[in-house]
């Protein structure tokens, strides 16, 4: 299984897996580059749209198929933009009109309100009707600034302050935030799993 199909069109997140899986003895190869269009996200849970992604991918081009699915949950909001981060202000991948709306939606909410988390699962398929798909997740805690700050990264990175940092995740140089970050929470449990004995 050294050839997997990444199932992820989102240029941020390409970056951040290349970046991730430099040194994993795998070759992941975009879906893009072998015809593979974006599947429709209708899964009800992370882990539903992460599987949903990995099964279009695994099925449309015979390879494994790693997917993500991630987002932001605020604890002010009941848990949103959650499943709809992309997508929160309408358009989807607009970070500047998500961020926004985010911000607007929590004007007047005190610092000790504003709670939130990234998570990220990640699904690993080793083809398309695999019954035992390993999953792995990150869960990225901190708080919801009042403005953004900085300009790395991407999606709600400049609103994002990681607890016990001063530095928002778009402040971050990329080595310290791909190490922290629930992605690389969610890759580093994924690579145990494949190097644990069967």
């Amino acid at each position: 299984m050294n050839r997997i199909v990444l199932a992820s069109s989102n240029p941020g997140k390409l970056k951040e897996f290349g970046a991730l899986l430099a040194d994993s003895g795998f070759e992941v190869v975009p879906q893009a580059s072998l015809g593979v269009d974006d599947a429709e996200e209708t899964g009800l849970t992370f882990v539903e749209n992460a599987l949903i992604k990995a099964r279009h991918a695994a099925r449309a081009t015979g390879l494994p198929a790693l997917a993500d699915d991630s987002g932001l949950c605020v604890d002010a909001l009941g848990g949103a933009p959650g499943l709809y981060s992309a997508r929160y202000s309408g358009g989807h991948g607009d970070a500047e009109a998500n961020n926004a709306k985010l911000l607007r939606a929590l004007d007047g909410v005190p610092d000790e309100r504003r709670g939130a988390f990234f998570i990220g699962v990640l699904v690993l398929l080793r083809h398309a009707e695999d019954p035992a798909p390993l999953i792995a997740e990150g869960r990225w805690h901190g708080r919801i600034l009042a403005e953004g700050r900085g300009s790395g990264g991407f999606g709600y990175n400049p609103v994002f302050l990681p607890d016990g940092h001063a530095q928002s995740v778009a402040e971050m140089d990329d080595a310290l935030k791909n190490r922290l970050s629930h992605r690389g929470q969610a890759l580093a449990a994924l690579r145990r799993m494949l190097s644990a004995p069967t």
